[in-house]
């Protein structure tokens, strides 16, 4: 027996965890049988993870089809896998891992020497199980026929000699086959089809099964068949991904298969559909990075920001690269605004403090302290590189008077509305690490805990309850920029303002919530949260703090 140690040193702590197994040094005596319950033995045993197991045990197969078991490495794999069932639940499980580990060997080894009485016994052990006597997974089946190369005429020769001793199960083994298949497709296993027929050549089913294939999901199968099939298959699968707006799937198959001819414009709208998902989310700079200074493309994200009604966006995108012709931000902007989204006219809201420097933050401080409600939003600069630290939030409050404050809000006994207010938390915490009033709060009402369908945002919240929702085109807009633009700071002061409105309508008593959550009044008060903001915790340093931790001094504690 010998250990594998994994030695796991996170801050001081160290932790040392073993799987037993058996050093195969010889294999000349060893039945499959013994070898298998030495395997499960070895894997009972082990307390690493299930995954590190299995790496473990198939490094330890690898070698061991190396050690010359008897009669020859792919006959002891092909009896190992007659065997398996009989381990009831260890089976599907082993019969990946000696595959696998088969496949592994047999990319370094020259020859196994035994491939020809391995393959005999690989396809009677394939059509056991087609017939149900031996019970193996479906997956399995199709990997041992991959792994043994098994093809149409090696299931023919073996079924030639069982007619020789009068068993005809096999009188036609090619239909024999497809019946087989037929049963996968009935059962909707449509993977699992498509690698048999291909494996073995099989090209009955046509456009029907494609459709089919779509209709219930399964695009990788529908691909791979399509691929197998040909050209004009793959037009077939281009063409209905088109029909049901699966651009991308259309673009990457007409790309790999060269079908730009067939399919000229399948790129261009491709990329449309690209950019208006992005508008959609309100990415404006990366959707015009996605266009790439292509004319087209930028014109249709020009469309795309009126029909939004980020018309700032149309004038900087008009100036940028020189179009003509389109209409100007402020002949109709505000009429497209009016009809569309709420404002800050509509809710009533005229004292507006903004905060930029000493005095004002005083003013609104003082403003603030004889709230009773104060609204909180964050803003801040999207960061699109992958890993990368956030930037800075910038903080936006709203109370009776509608201000714009930092910590004082936090540290003030009135209550806190926001909405999915912890990711604002952890934004602000992150921005400003030196004020310690992030880390706790006092008397926060999250109005999103409120509602059971959180779809839609704020926005849709606010469509709900108020009868009209938020532009949200300016929500991605660069928030690091000095000074913000007139439009930025209408956007905040909105976000802030309206969770006020939100807040009074709910506490409203003669407002029922029948058509939003079935109830015919919220409880508001029963969401109210107090004290201590508690992050969650990495599963590294959940795990850290279960293990035995060094003393350390109470200061530095």
């Amino acid at each position: 027996e010998k250990a594998i140690k994994l030695q796991v040193k996170e801050e001081k702590a160290c932790e040392t965890k073993k799987i037993c197994l058996h050093a195969f040094t010889d294999l000349t005596y060893v039945a499959p049988i013994v070898f298998l319950y030495l395997l499960k033995e070895c894997y009972v045993h082990g307390n690493l993870k299930p995954t590190k197991k299995f790496r473990a045990l198939q490094q330890e197969v690898h070698q061991v089809l190396c050690n010359s078991p008897q009669p020859g490495p792919a006959t002891f794999v092909a009896y190992c896998l007659y065997i398996l069932p009989i381990f009831g639940s260890y089976c599907e499980g082993f019969s990946h891992l000696i595959v696998s580990a088969f496949h592994r060997f047999l990319k370094t080894a020259a020859t196994t020497g035994d491939s020809l009485e391995a393959k005999i016994i690989a396809v009677r052990l394939f059509l056991d199980i087609v017939e149900g006597s031996i019970d193996h997974d479906e997956r399995i089946a199709v990997k041992i026929l991959e792994v043994f190369d098994i093809k149409l005429t090696d299931i023919e020769k073996v079924a030639s000699q069982s007619k020789a001793k009068n068993d005809h199960r096999f009188h036609n083994v090619k239909a024999f086959l497809e019946q087989y298949i037929f049963g996968f497709i009935e059962s909707e296993s449509y993977m699992t089809a498509v690698n048999l027929l291909e494996h073995f050549s099989i090209r009955q089913s046509g456009e029907s099964f494609l459709v089919k294939m779509i209709e219930k999901k399964q695009f990788r199968a529908a691909e791979k068949w399509a691929t197998f099939m040909g050209k004009p298959m793959l037009s077939m699968l281009v063409q209905e991904y088109v029909d049901r707006n699966k651009l991308k799937s259309a673009y990457l198959i007409v790309k790999k298969n060269n079908l730009q001819q067939e399919f000229p414009d399948v790129h261009h709208k491709y990329k449309e559909s690209a950019l208006k998902k992005l508008a959609e989310k309100a990415c404006w700079d990366v959707a015009e990075a996605k266009a790439n200074g292509d004319r087209q493309l930028v014109e249709y994200l020009v469309y795309l920001a009126m029909e939004a009604g980020y018309l700032e966006k149309v004038d900087e995108l008009c100036n940028r690269y020189s179009l003509e012709g389109f209409p100007k931000a402020q002949e109709h902007e505000a009429i497209f605004l009016q009809h569309c989204f709420l404002n800050l006219n509509e809710l009533g809201v005229e004292d507006i403090i903004w905060v930029d420097e000493l005095n004002g933050l005083g003013k609104a401080t003082c403003h603030i302290e004889g709230s009773k409600v104060v609204g909180l939003d964050c803003e801040w600069k999207p960061n699109y590189v992958k890993g990368s630290k956030p930037n800075k939030a910038v903080l936006n409050k709203a109370s009776h008077g509608y201000s714009n404050t930092t910590e004082f809000a936090f540290k003030h006994p009135a209550h806190i509305v926001g909405y999915n207010f912890h990711c604002d938390v952890k934004q602000l915490a992150q921005s400003y690490g030196d004020l310690e009033c992030f880390k706790c709060y006092n008397m926060l009402l999250d109005i999103q805990n409120m509602f059971k369908d959180p779809r839609g945002g704020l926005s849709g919240l606010a469509e709900k309850i108020l009868g009209a929702g938020l532009n949200k085109t300016r929500r991605n807009s660069n928030w690091e920029q000095r000074p913000l633009s007139q439009n930025q700071l209408e956007y905040a002061a909105l976000d802030a303002a309206v969770l006020i409105q939100i807040f009074y309508r709910v506490c409203d008593h003669s407002h029922t919530a029948d058509a939003l959550d079935g109830h015919n009044k919220i409880e508001w008060k029963s969401y109210i949260v107090s004290h201590m903001d508690n992050p969650r915790k990495s599963r590294k340093e959940s795990r850290l703090r279960k293990e035995p931790e060094p003393e350390v001094k109470d200061n530095e504690a």
